[in-house]
């Protein structure tokens, strides 16, 4: 947690989506959410009476939110006021692929702020190309838990490919100033070796139960084209 609470917030959500979708007691549901809520003001609380407890980022991502809430000039604002330069200097065209000029100012411009950049070479129409992009990715992976033949299928696309959208909006919600700097990275677009695996790994579980449903149809409609050119066959069984 102190070294990473966005992170951690979005696997806390998830896991309260797969419990509910799982059929779990919302009232349970409850006493979950209640307990992390009070767990996670203790924590701050304790952080910021103990400011040597926590030595990791604690103290940056409570300086995060709280400069979110209460508009201060920090580095993070640098970085937001940069990234809004870059998505204004863009326009709807853009400067063209390649012609960035903020890139050479904005800090991490190649993973937490690569969406302000591409803003700024492609324009709205690239803003929203990845935009539309990650909802395809949306849809398609609601379609694929959908038609899961099983309850672990379900989950299992559920839990391994919502995070990977989910932190592809809160990154671009970021770069326009929708929330505090979080850190996230844009999931198959940004500079990163374990980012990258992570989600390579997770489309793939949800390309696997795609596959596997697949295998079953074919299955059935193979059994079915033999049943239907062999019906002296199935005769023959039943007397």
């Amino acid at each position: 947690l102190p070294a990473n609470f966005s992170t951690t917030a979005i696997l806390f959500f998830m896991v309260l989506l797969l419990v509910f979708i799982g059929g779990y007691p919302l009232k349970y549901i409850g006493i979950v959410v209640g307990t992390g809520v009070v767990v996670l003001a203790m924590f701050m609380l304790t952080a910021k009476a103990f400011p040597g407890l926590f030595p990791n980022r604690v103290d940056t991502w409570i300086s995060r939110v709280e400069n979110f809430a209460n508009d201060e000039d920090t580095e993070a604002d640098y970085q937001i006021e940069k990234a809004k330069i870059a998505i204004a200097s863009g326009g709807v065209t853009g400067v063209g692929i390649g012609k960035s000029v903020q890139r050479n100012f904005l800090p991490q411009s190649s993973s937490d702020f690569i969406y302000a950049i591409i803003v700024e070479e492609m324009g709205l129409i690239g803003a929203f190309g990845v935009m539309f992009a990650y909802l395809m990715l949306f849809f398609r992976i609601i379609i694929v838990a959908t038609k899961a033949d099983t309850i672990f299928g379900k989950l299992l696309v559920i839990g391994v490919g919502l995070p990977v959208i989910f932190q592809a909006l809160v990154n671009m919600a970021v770069a326009v100033e929708l929330f505090p700097v979080t850190g996230q990275t844009l999931p198959l677009i940004s500079s990163g070796g374990s980012s990258i695996w992570m989600t390579c790994l997770a489309l793939g579980m949800v390309l696997s139960v795609s596959a596997k449903r697949q295998e079953e149809i074919q299955k059935q409609e193979e059994e079915q084209e033999v049943d239907e050119e062999n019906p002296l066959e199935i005769l023959s069984e039943a007397i």
